[in-house]
């Protein structure tokens, strides 16, 4: 059977508008003066200050990006540290159940990863008296904990091509290992790490389920308050916020791909 050379194009383009057409529509109604979300009433961008002026949703946003700078930092530290010993210690004994646990949060289902850390949430107060209850402290250990298999998986694949002349070398003219490490090698992987962190920061600010096990009174993040409110039907500034997230998700996209061809340029043919 021959194919003809729209068949692709026709699959291509039926395919990406069934992705993005719901979400054209999203846009289009944030901007509508009804409150009805599928009734339009005309253009207006009364709900985006009504978003503004929501003490509900700037909380949820303000303490959602502080959770997830703070655990994607806690993660990137700790993967990188798991990464280092899967890749440059190979004599480590216990290894292969390091990189099994490691690896077990991409496998798991976010509900049994929130209920057991919920359960060792608990079993600590009551033995040690920390965590005092959940809050935002125990959002953040669980969202580092599963955010750290994510970073793991990417530093390791980076260590793994990476050029170890480079660090032979540096020792070689008598540089101390710390001094590799801090000179040679993070520079050679910063953009695994750059990506790690963006990654874990993204699965941080995007979680739902482990966030609703681990949460407290007064953490709730942003998802959980749209969630709630989405439970009651959708209003149109759940729609303005949802338009406010793809256009900074959209110009981060647009940024990174310009400062990836801006820097190919920049080599040398």
């Amino acid at each position: 059977m021959k194919l003809s050379r729209y068949t692709f194009p026709v699959m291509a383009s039926v395919g990406f508008g069934f992705l993005y057409f719901p979400i054209l529509i999203l846009v289009i109604y944030s901007f509508n003066e009804s409150k009805l979300v599928t009734v339009w009433g005309g253009f207006s961008a009364r709900w985006y200050l009504e978003l503004f002026q929501d003490p509900q949703i700037l909380d949820a946003a303000t303490l959602s990006l502080q959770i997830a700078a703070v655990s994607a930092t806690i993660a990137l530290i700790l993967g990188v540290a798991a990464a280092m010993t899967l890749v440059r210690f190979r004599w480590f004994r216990a290894r292969t159940w390091l990189a099994g646990m490691a690896a077990a949060p991409l496998v798991m289902p976010e509900v049994i990863t929130g209920l057991s850390l919920l359960l060792l949430f608990v079993a600590l107060d009551h033995w040690l008296g920390w965590p005092s209850g959940r809050g935002v402290t125990t959002i953040i250990l669980a969202h580092a904990t599963f955010g750290m298999a994510f970073v793991t998986v990417i530093v390791q694949a980076r260590l793994r091509d990476m050029d170890r002349t480079l660090e032979e070398a540096a020792m070689d003219l008598g540089a101390r290992p710390m001094t590799v490490f801090l000179t040679v090698t993070l520079p050679t992987i910063a953009p695994a790490l750059v990506a790690a962190w963006l990654l874990a920061f993204t699965l941080s600010l995007d979680d739902l389920v482990i966030a609703s096990f681990v949460s407290g009174p007064g953490s709730s993040t942003l998802p959980m308050v749209v969630f709630s409110k989405v439970r009651l039907g959708i209003s149109p500034d759940i729609n303005a916020l949802a338009t406010l997230m793809i256009l900074i998700v959209g110009l981060g996209g647009v940024v990174g791909f310009w400062q990836m061809r801006r820097s190919i340029n920049r080599r040398p043919v």
